[in-house]
Formats: C-alpha cells, structure tokens, sequence
C-alpha cells in the first residue's frame, strides 16, 4: 500500500548509493568513503601515514560497527581521525612552545630573479631541502623544494641530456610554491603538526608583518618533541 511503501526503510547494508552521493555532496565528505590500503600519493608501497596505526581494517570496521558509524564513515577515514586525536594529543606535551621558539632564523634566502643554476648551487653547498624566496625587505614571497627544482629541471632534459635553452632563462619565480600554509612566529606548535605531517612540502615559512622571519621544517618539529619526550614530567 502507499502507507506501507511510505514508512518502508531499507536495512542499513542496503541504504541507496544515489541518497549517500547527495549527502556527501551536500556535506562535502567523499562518497564511496576511502578504502584501507589506497594507494598513497607517493606512488610506493607504504600504507599513507594515518593507517600506520598498529590497527587492522577488521579491527576499525569493528569500532565502526560498535557505534553504529558504519554508513557514515570509512575505515580509512576512521583511521585518519584516530591519527588526527592521537597527534592533538601529543601536542599536549609541547608545554605551550610556538613556532617561533623552534624556528630555524639564520636563512639563506634567493631572490625571485635568482637563475636556477645559482639555486641549485646553494642546495648543494648548504644541504637545505628549501629555500625561502624573498624580495625586497625580506618580504615572503614563496618557497623553492629540492624536489620541485630537480623535476623541473629533468622535465627539461633534452634526448641529448642536455637541458634546454628554455632553462637558461628559467629564475627562482618560476618554480617557487606560493600555496603553502604559512605560520607566525607565536603559532602554537600543536599547529604545525597537521600541517607537517599531512603537506607533500616538508616546511612551514614562519611570516611577521608579510616578512620571513624563519622556518620550520619537519626535522625541527622532531627535534623539538624529541626534546620534549625526554623532560621529566611535572611532578
């Protein structure tokens, strides 16, 4: 009858796809949820960091199941929240420490008309992963990685492995990353630690006044919870 088909439900195992892409459009979560074991964004084979967790995907679909989450949210996604919960709760023992206290300030900087040549030399004379690119008055204007350069540049070998003449003119604008999350000298360390752990950029530029003031880069972020392991607890 219509009153029947009316207050008819469907069993949660059979919940219609077609209403779980309109919820998840209206609310911006991914539809079908992200499986455990995708392949990471690195093209290898370690499982993406969140599902390091010690935990099997039987084991998170049982807590998913437990609480009645199942339709609501995938075991990777699980995965990423409890990693989530897990780092919000090692920067309780930061003790309050900013950016600024852990900061590298003594910077070799570029210019954004630095030739790549030159960029390339200050990578292997000083061992940086980065470079900040600034102009005048030390004002922020991106930052140059390792990584980024020697793509572009072996983008541009030739069949001869020569580069091409385009290099030539290439400058540091040219392949500065200017989307990074950036920080300020009294951003809490707590803060930092999404932004390094989840970013394909491995630093995070620490601005005061649009000016670089120092920078923060993954093996700083480890040296100083490192440190912080290591303190005696408050009695």
């Amino acid at each position: 009858s219509a009153t029947a088909s009316a207050n008819f439900k469907p069993p949660p195992d059979q919940a219609s796809p077609t209403f779980a892409h309109i919820s998840a459009h209206a609310t911006g979560r991914r539809y079908p949820f992200r499986q455990f074991g995708e392949p990471n964004a690195h093209g290898t084979a370690d499982p993406v960091a969140p599902e390091r967790l010690g935990l099997t995907e039987e084991e998170l679909s049982g807590i998913l199941v437990r609480y009645n989450q199942s339709l609501n949210l995938g075991v990777e996604d699980l995965a990423r929240l409890i990693a989530a919960a897990e780092m919000q709760a090692a920067s309780h023992h930061t003790r309050a420490r900013t950016a600024g206290d852990i900061m590298s300030r003594d910077l070799v900087t570029v210019a954004p008309d630095a030739p790549l040549h030159d960029v390339a030399g200050l990578f292997v004379r000083h061992g940086f992963t980065s470079l900040p690119v600034v102009g005048r008055d030390d004002r922020y204007l991106g930052v140059i990685f390792q990584l980024h350069l020697i793509a572009r540049v072996h983008a541009d070998f030739r069949p001869d492995g020569r580069l091409s003449r385009a290099d030539d003119d290439l400058r540091a604008a040219d392949v500065m990353e200017t989307r990074l999350p950036v920080a300020a000298p009294d951003t809490p360390i707590a803060a930092l630690l999404p932004q390094l752990a989840a970013s394909d950029t491995d630093a995070v530029p620490v601005l005061k006044d649009g000016r670089i003031a120092g920078i923060v880069t993954r093996t700083d972020l480890i040296a100083a919870l490192a440190r912080e392991s290591l303190r005696p607890a408050d009695p």
